[in-house]
């Protein structure tokens, strides 16, 4: 490396990467496109790599640039942090807080948790970034984390909530037109809703349920809202959280005393924030309402 490259060159290389060409990186930014090619080329100048081959597809990262993206996404992660922190004065409920949750419980139980919130702090802005992959939060990728599994990092604020319940539901109409199920065995005369991608978690239901397997769904997919959406559709039948589902009136469970599978739910936040005014009131307001579920 000839001299250490200035952090806004890593901004650019991680948007290049990103767009996959000069033009997207440019707009991400608000750039200009020269300007974009001008860091790229101090950059590579600088480490005395290069970082990207231009094709006639655009621009394909070099097994060096791939190596470095890790690096550069936690700079940028850590950055926006940096920014978030800062934002809390003197202890003054006033900030930006980034909450990471999965699909459900933030499209589903979050929102109303976020009005109340609002409306007795005003000054809070929260980012809810919706994902059922868990967010790293020792690499600031989110200030809080409500998670359904345990947190094990030390370095973690971690709080235990009452566990969320899972069970099979289906569209009222769709059981009065293919039969409600009496058994698990019954499930192979029904249209099931399930997963696509087999989770460590997954696999020890499976196990469970052995008739509630990836080769016996008719529909497959890895996003919760989805599912959801196919059950109230009258697709067939899939699992869905109770607490949800029992706000339907055209939903029905189905195999209740058979099936029932239960979620550990976390709310989780690295211990440095403690101190942050507007992080522990979203921190409390989080455990309360979703306590309240």
């Amino acid at each position: 490396m000839n001299s250490e490259p200035d952090w806004h060159l890593y901004r650019t290389f991680l948007a290049v990467l990103q767009e996959r060409s000069l033009s997207g990186a440019a707009r991400r930014l608000a750039l200009t496109q020269p300007t974009v090619t001008r860091h790229l080329d101090a950059l590579e100048e600088a480490m005395g790599v290069t970082l990207f081959l231009r094709t006639q597809r655009g621009l394909t990262p070099t097994d060096m640039a791939l190596k470095l993206a890790p690096h550069a996404q936690s700079l940028a992660a850590t950055a926006a942090a940096m920014l978030r922190l800062a934002s809390d004065r003197t202890g003054e409920v006033r900030g930006t807080v980034r909450v990471s949750a999965s699909e459900v419980v933030g499209a589903l139980h979050l929102p109303p948790i976020f009005a109340a919130l609002r409306r007795r702090h005003p000054g809070i802005t929260i980012e809810l970034a919706l994902s059922n992959a868990v967010a790293d939060l020792l690499q600031r990728e989110a200030d809080i984390a409500v998670r359904m599994t345990e947190p094990l990092q030390d370095a973690l604020l971690a709080k235990r909530l009452p566990s969320v319940e899972l069970g099979l539901y289906a569209h009222r109409d769709y059981l009065a037109k293919r039969g409600v199920p009496m058994s698990m065995a019954n499930l192979a005369e029904h249209d099931v809703i399930g997963f696509d991608t087999e989770t460590p978690q997954l696999r020890g239901m499976v196990r469970r349920y052995p008739t509630f397997s990836r080769s016996a769904f008719a529909l497959r997919t890895d996003s919760d809202i989805a599912k959801h959406a196919a059950v109230r559709a009258g697709f067939g039948i899939g699992m869905c959280q109770v607490a949800v589902a029992q706000r339907d009136p055209v939903l029905t469970r189905v195999l209740a005393d058979q099936v029932s599978v239960e979620l550990g739910l976390w709310i989780v936040m690295h211990e440095d924030l403690k101190s942050s005014a507007h992080c522990k009131v979203v921190f409390d307001a989080l455990a309360s309402g979703l306590s309240a579920l």
